[in-house]
């Protein structure tokens, strides 16, 4: 389908080339920070995606961060207009009604996804950055988990996400200290991907992004599925799971196609069915 055919956005870039398409975040005079209204329409793009021919996506962040976390300027203006509400119900019905919902179409996503973390990524930066099967940063960018040193909690499903990144040790050293995590000590405790030289961060995610986009979409996007389900399952329920996945993988066009390149020595040319 045509980039034409994707709705257009004020806080974000949504673009769609080769089964392959870019989120970029967008408003980098405030260093990309997430407004409810940039959670609404990042999670409106990824609704657009599937229907639209994606195969794979990239997220990224325009000019010098991915996500310095969420706008806290908007959160000020909106007291200003509610002043009857607490802050703390403010924060509750931002993430009940905006943030929470787009992390889990984000999670739910049945196609791979990439981030490419250029800069900071702070606060629900983080986990948006984090919530990729691939994340990939530059040298210069970092992690962080700042919510304790403006005495708030993290959100964006972090508590549950990072203990089983990294672990329950390290994940409360983000939290509680709310210490900057680089890119290269991301790496190395398996926080991330891949650290990259700045100048090759854009290069390499898009061609890894575009090397999934290639693949067996309905396998990856089940791969997708089976490892966020084996966080909370039984060793008996992954079977069962495993089983139920591949009953789908084995019929889709994609399967048939990589049997008869196997079988006839040649690379699968799959078409994401």
């Amino acid at each position: 389908m045509s980039q034409t055919a994707l709705p257009s956005f004020e806080t974000i870039l949504l673009d769609l080339q080769d089964g392959l398409a870019t989120i970029t975040l967008n408003k980098p005079e405030r260093l990309n920070a997430a407004s409810p209204q940039m959670a609404d329409e990042i999670g409106q793009a990824l609704e657009a995606l599937v229907g639209a021919g994606a195969r794979a996506l990239l997220m990224t962040g325009a000019g010098r961060a991915f996500c310095s976390g969420a706008d806290l300027q908007g959160r000020a203006a909106a007291a200003s207009e509610a002043e009857t509400v607490s802050r703390g119900t403010r924060s509750f019905n931002s993430l009940s009604n905006h943030y929470n919902p787009t992390m889990r179409k984000l999670a739910q996503l049945p196609i791979p996804v990439v981030t490419a973390v250029n800069g900071p990524a702070a606060g629900i930066g983080s986990a948006l950055a984090l919530t990729a099967d691939f994340t990939l940063a530059g040298r210069s960018a970092y992690f962080l988990q700042a919510f304790v040193n403006i005495g708030l909690v993290p959100d964006g499903g972090s508590t549950w996400l990072l203990p089983r990144l990294v672990g329950k040790a390290r994940a409360a050293q983000m939290m509680m200290l709310g210490e900057r995590i680089g890119a290269e000590q991301a790496e190395a405790w398996g926080l991330i991907y891949k650290a990259v030289d700045d100048a090759e961060l854009v290069s390499q995610a898009q061609a890894l992004a575009q090397r999934l986009a290639n693949g067996p979409t309905v396998a990856l996007g089940l791969m997708r599925r089976g490892l966020a389900l084996s966080m909370d399952q039984s060793y008996d329920e992954v079977l069962a799971t495993e089983a139920r996945h591949q009953q789908v993988a084995g019929d889709s066009a994609d399967a048939a196609e990589g049997g008869a390149a196997f079988l006839q020595r040649r690379k699968a040319e799959f078409k994401g069915r």
